[in-house]
């Protein structure tokens, strides 16, 4: 039996991607382990596109719906322009259930500024909470679609925000009165204002405009698994040190309360980028005049030397493929 959430690597790549055997010259980006985009030449442009599902989340999930899928485009460095949604609602569902649902995703589309342009919506008996599934698509010139293809050694690592933005925010707005056992409500509500920090298209854009080897946006799998996917795809080795990668107080003591590995937490809203070394100061520079925080957690090595982590104590351990989300320890 599968575990819940998203398939392990080797399993998506034997019963999924390598059962694709059809494939079209426009595809420029094509499906495969890491790949959270794909790139479709349309002569000058390319059309880049991405579709997710938010299962996790109940009381935020309009907004979250439309991040998701926009912080991909954005990890290619592109401005996602419209966004469709499926929405699965289940038995019981009421008018106002599904105007909330839209009211939220129409100020995250404008805070993004994607237009939502269709999709589907329907209430069925094969879902027991909401489920929304959204398709972003953008469009840049051809070949500017930033590729962790390009990674080289030396490049360094960075990552902006916050190690577990969204897997707090999402327990925070859940579990709210569970929470309240053991946190301040002050702390709650800090909780879940996280989920206001997580788009990065901003975040994606303007390093895109400097230019990088590659960007991932911190889905399912965490801070760690987005290195170890975008370290897949170059072809290298890394070093990531622990004590470098931040994480908010609040977001400590929720992970320590549910023992949540907070590198391995769900954390849209963190972008990690790799660039070479000598545009590394002017990426930071224009990020943060943007207001975005920015800290190298890691640089790239040769792949003979693998992916590994200083942890805190200075140990050096191995960074292992992502796995069942943490967040899947609360939300079951």
């Amino acid at each position: 039996m599968l575990k819940v959430g998203k398939l392990d690597n080797d399993v998506l790549k034997k019963i999924v991607i390598d059962k694709i055997a059809y494939k079209r010259s426009e595809v420029l980006t094509r499906a495969g382990v890491g790949e959270d985009c794909a790139v479709v030449d349309f002569g000058d442009y390319e059309c880049v596109m991405s579709t997710d599902p938010i299962t996790a989340a109940v009381s935020e999930i309009g907004r979250l719906a439309i991040h998701i899928s926009c912080n991909d485009i954005a990890s290619n460095g592109i401005q996602p322009i419209g966004i469709m949604l499926a929405v699965l609602l289940p038995v019981g569902t009421t008018e106002e259930d599904i105007e909330l649902i839209m009211e939220q995703a129409a100020e995250a589309a404008a805070a993004c500024s994607v237009e939502i342009i269709g999709g589907h919506t329907e209430v069925t008996g094969a879902v027991n909470q909401p489920v929304i599934v959204s398709t972003a698509i953008g469009r840049g010139q051809k070949w500017q679609s930033a590729s962790a293809e390009n990674i080289q050694v030396g490049d360094v690592i960075l990552m902006t925000k916050q190690a577990g933005l969204e897997g707090t925010g999402i327990i925070a707005s859940d579990f709210r009165q569970e929470l309240l056992t053991f946190l301040e409500p002050e702390e709650v509500e800090e909780a879940e204002s996280l989920l206001n920090q997580v788009s990065v298209v901003r975040d994606g854009v303007v390093a895109g405009q400097v230019g990088t080897h590659g960007m991932h946006d911190v889905t399912e799998g965490g801070i760690l698994g987005a290195v170890w996917e975008m370290c897949r795809i170059g072809g290298v080795g890394c070093q990531v040190w622990e004590e470098r990668v931040p994480v908010s107080l609040v977001t400590r003591k929720i992970c320590a309360h549910y023992s949540i590995n907070v590198l391995r937490l769900i954390s849209s809203g963190a972008m990690v980028i790799v660039a070479e070394q000598g545009k590394k100061d002017e990426i930071i520079e224009k990020l943060t005049l943007c207001g975005v925080e920015v800290s190298q957690i890691g640089e790239i090595v040769s792949e003979d030397r693998g992916l590994t982590i200083v942890t805190v104590d200075g140990t050096i351990e191995p960074i292992d493929p992502p796995r069942a989300d943490e967040l899947y320890k609360v939300v079951k």
